[in-house]
């Protein structure tokens, strides 16, 4: 559609087409790194409260993330845009609430990155989920397989679920029939 719309070059289009294609492969590299997510579900598990940040493509991730942790570990957890965190969310910030960020190595990369380190100033934990490590940053970093910021959602999205699914397996909650979902959705 951007191509047609002249909004997407030919070249951004057929990098996109290329990145489609590997997603598998990505998504299989991800899952190699489960236990990674299983120490940071192990870190958390006793925790109250979750912030989850993304700026731009990754917002949805954040908003998707915090409902996924909701749904299957009953921890409370609120999605925002990294964007609007100084409109609230920063107030929240402490060592008991921890925060999931999400940056891929966009234009955006390095707004996130300012974002972190205003969290860390004020004594936040954070868990980081990148394609770009941050060395400048004395976080947990879950690093993915490098990808456009198209496509990172999609491989955020994985390590999103699998943080939830070890974190409520930890708290021994039933993954496959979280209370209260199973027949919200199915009644009308």
């Amino acid at each position: 559609i951007g191509q047609q719309k002249g909004t997407l070059s030919n070249t951004d289009y057929q990098q996109i087409i290329a990145e489609l294609e590997l997603i598998p492969e990505k998504v299989e590299r991800v899952l190699t790194i489960n236990s990674q997510i299983e120490i940071i579900a192990q870190k958390f598990k006793d925790v109250n409260n979750f912030l989850y940040l993304g700026r731009g493509y990754n917002f949805p991730v954040a908003l998707e993330g915090a409902l996924k942790l909701k749904e299957i570990s009953y921890i409370h957890a609120e999605g925002y845009s990294a964007a609007e965190m100084k409109h609230g969310p920063l107030a929240l910030i402490s060592e008991d609430m921890p925060t999931v960020a999400f940056s891929s190595s966009d234009d955006q990369y390095e707004k996130t990155q300012n974002n972190l380190f205003e969290i860390l100033c004020r004594g936040g934990k954070i868990t980081l989920i990148t394609d770009k490590k941050m060395d400048d940053l004395d976080v947990d970093q879950i690093i993915v397989p490098k990808c456009s910021k198209y496509i990172s959602p999609i491989i955020f999205n994985v390590i999103s679920q699998l943080l939830a699914y070890e974190t409520a397996i930890i708290l021994g909650k039933n993954v496959d029939q979280p209370r209260n979902l199973a027949k919200s959705v199915t009644v009308e």
